[in-house]
């Protein structure tokens, strides 16, 4: 019964997780399909593959922003007023 209205209506698709700023993964909330992004930008189905992909690319994307926020603290730091 949970797909008659994917059928019908198509899919209602919500985000329930974002890797990075452009990529995120995708849930139907009636019938569960799940999507991702791929790498030019398309939806594709989210299999272990890119589910293990997605993981990397996040602890990638999230050290390189803590990263650059720990220097943009430090540069505000020890700045020295002209």
């Amino acid at each position: 019964m949970k797909n008659i209205h994917c059928k019908v209506f198509g899919h209602d698709y919500l985000v329930t997780r974002s890797v990075t700023y452009y990529v995120k993964e995708y849930t139907c909330k009636h019938c569960k399909n799940q999507l991702t992004t791929s790498g030019n930008g398309n939806l594709i189905p989210l299999t272990s593959k890119f589910k293990e992909i997605n993981d990397v690319l996040e602890r990638i994307h999230h050290r390189r922003i803590m990263l650059m926020s720990k220097k943009q603290a430090a540069k505000k730091t020890y700045s020295i007023p002209a």
